[in-house]
């Protein structure tokens, strides 16, 4: 009695069993992109930049430390909030100067981490407070901090008085210090003592070596100019190429073992929050059998998530072009949303080429923090990013004159 009640309950477990594989099986998207690495550089460990608009900082530490990867071999951790910080501060200097008529954000651009490195260097996450801990929490949480930041800065660059003391500069470092950490005078790192600056210059960087790049007609190819973007409020010059050179310097770079610090827009219809980026042609609406582009455009961002999803390596994708890209920067549809990390190339099952994109939302999505972001996608939603001046190809380099 007791086997067969036993031959009996296998019996039913292996049918539960069998109907959950083939449930599993039906439920597979046969149109799921099956990536294969056609380059894969070094980079370091997924972070969490958390409740904080700091993805600039996130992605552009990570391009230096994929920097001394290849230099050095050694893995670095930088610590992102000495680079808050410094930037924060540095940026409400600019603020009051322009009796208010700057913004202050929490914002950034490639640029301000260079800049930061350059000025005040650089120390290792273990050197302050880790993110979070100075206000009770586990990772960056800044609405509070901008919440009694902004107003005080605000409030500073618009005092109608004849002369401003510099005391405003010491209250503000405390509401600094007090969410982020106070920044180390010294520090001692791996048994040897350093400040800051000597700490960056220990790196093994040149930072002469960073250019950014970027792609419009409404300034001279081949010159630099300042991004008009309002996170860009250092304004540093950047290279505009034309389209196929930008694009190229990234292939080239990937191809060399380099990473790029990219920055762009995100908030298209085609990027998922599932870790893929496609260039969604609107003309062609993706997955609905007779409709039209106006059945498309009135779905909700989570149906044509779930279309794009459903649709897979069956996604129709536009080329980006030159006029597209400046026409967009000019009606406001391409943003400045977003820094990531570009540090391989892959490919589908239909060969179509993805960069493989590094991000700072911890290890989320579909590929675990890693986003596959489509050539064309890169390509049209490109504002600016910075690259190795040695990853330029030689012959562009020479057009640029460096």
């Amino acid at each position: 009695m007791k086997k067969i009640i036993t031959m009996s309950l296998a019996a039913v477990f292996s049918t539960a069993v069998m109907a959950q594989t083939t449930e599993k099986k039906d439920s597979i998207n046969p149109n799921a992109p099956v990536f294969t690495v056609i380059k894969e550089n070094p980079i370091t460990s997924i972070k969490n930049q958390a409740r904080s608009g700091t993805c600039w900082n996130y992605s552009t530490l990570s391009f230096f430390e994929a920097e001394i990867l290849k230099k050095t071999k050694k893995t670095y951790d930088l610590c992102e909030m000495f680079v808050c910080n410094k930037n924060y501060m540095d940026r409400a200097i600019v603020k009051v100067r322009m009796h208010g008529d700057a913004q202050f954000s929490q914002g950034g651009a490639a640029y301000d981490v260079l800049a930061v490195m350059q000025k005040y260097g650089i120390c290792p996450e273990e050197a302050m407070p880790a993110p979070g801990t100075m206000y009770g929490d586990t990772l960056n949480n800044f609405n509070e901090f901008f919440g009694v930041m902004e107003p005080y800065v605000d409030a500073v660059s618009k005092l109608n008085i004849k002369k401003l003391s510099p005391t405003w500069k010491k209250g503000l470092q405390g509401i600094l210090d007090a969410y982020l950490g106070t920044c180390p005078e010294s520090f001692t790192y791996e048994g040897k003592k350093y400040t800051p600056k000597e700490f960056a210059n220990s790196l093994g960087l040149d930072f002469n070596d960073y250019v950014t790049i970027t792609s419009y007609t409404h300034h001279p190819f081949y010159t630099t100019f300042p991004v008009e973007v309002q996170d860009n409020w250092r304004q540093p010059g950047s290279w505009n190429l034309p389209i196929d050179e930008m694009a190229a310097i990234i292939d080239n770079a990937v191809m060399n073992g380099y990473t790029v610090a990219w920055g762009g827009d995100v908030s298209e219809d085609g990027f998922t929050r599932d870790g893929l980026a496609l260039l969604i042609d609107e003309a062609e609406p993706q997955g609905l059998e007779g409709s039209d582009m106006a059945k498309w455009l009135k779905l909700s961002a989570k149906e044509k998530n779930d279309k794009i999803k459903e649709a897979g390596v069956k996604v129709k994708e536009k080329t980006p072009s030159q006029e597209q890209r400046q026409e967009e920067y000019d009606n406001w549809t391409l943003t400045d949303d977003h820094g990531m990390l570009i540090y391989g190339i892959a490919k589908d099952q239909t060969g179509r080429e993805y960069y493989m994109v590094k991000n700072s939302w911890g290890k989320t999505g579909e590929y675990k923090g890693i986003w596959y972001m489509s050539k064309n996608f890169i390509i049209a939603k490109t504002m600016d990013y910075m690259v190795n001046k040695n990853a330029i190809p030689k012959d562009i380099r020479k057009k640029m004159g460096i």
